[in-house]
């Protein structure tokens, strides 16, 4: 069990959420969440915003009942934590770019922490939101509202490039890395996919993702996969 601390409303339906407890975690990993009895009959998957001396935060969007539930929750009451699970991004060295879309940013601000002076792009269909707290992390910020935030990024200037965000993004982000490399520089393009989940653990096969080798679960070998991996159907 986890105690709320703060449960903020950044934007229309976008909640910050912070926590205590958890048990720290990795960058893109995730938890799954509860604060409700026998229904809704599915946690809540999460990914870790930014881990804190004594929790974990997050930031979700109400898309559902049990997001619903979660935004109105107050400080000091309780709720279900389990985690962290899934593979979320490497280490790695060079030139990155961030790239999150909508609440796609989520997991990007504990990115930006573990690697500094990353070049980080923002984009949102409606208001922004955390973007001031990204800035003094950033190498550069770039923000946009309303257009698409790839048309900012040059993929053949990184070595890596995280994105996450909406479906339709991440597989633009999947053909401009293969772009890339007509200029001589293809990038380590990763994504992190935001299929439904079910238990987190890989037992239910409900957030299976094809890949070139086969189905795999965005629980456990993801939610973090390389561009290259993944077979967009759509």
């Amino acid at each position: 069990m986890a105690t709320v601390i703060s449960n903020e409303r950044l934007a229309e339906g976008v909640y910050h959420l912070v926590v205590e407890g958890g048990d720290g975690g990795e960058m893109g990993q995730f938890y799954m969440l509860r604060a409700w009895g026998a229904y809704p009959l599915l946690s809540r998957p999460l990914s870790i915003h930014q881990l804190n001396d004594n929790g974990v935060e997050f930031l979700y969007h109400v898309v559902g009942e049990g997001t619903e539930i979660l935004a109105g929750l107050n400080p000091g009451d309780r709720l279900e934590l389990e985690g962290p699970f899934g593979t979320g991004f490497p280490q790695v060295d060079g030139k990155v770019a961030l790239v999150g879309g909508g609440i796609g940013v989520a997991p990007l601000y504990y990115c930006a922490q573990k690697l500094p002076q990353s070049d980080i792009y923002l984009g949102f269909s409606r208001a922004p939101f955390r973007t001031e707290a990204f800035r003094p992390l950033a190498a550069e910020l770039t923000v946009d509202v309303g257009g698409l935030i790839l048309d900012s990024v040059d993929f053949s200037e990184y070595d890596h490039i995280f994105v996450c965000g909406p479906h339709p993004m991440l597989k633009a982000a999947q053909l401009q890395g293969n772009a890339a490399e007509t200029s001589g520089k293809r990038p380590n393009v990763y994504l992190s996919l935001e299929n439904r989940m079910a238990c987190g653990i890989g037992a239910c096969l409900v957030c299976s993702v094809s890949c070139k080798d086969g189905q795999r679960k965005a629980c456990t070998d993801g939610p973090v996969f390389l561009a290259e991996e993944v077979l967009f159907h759509d």
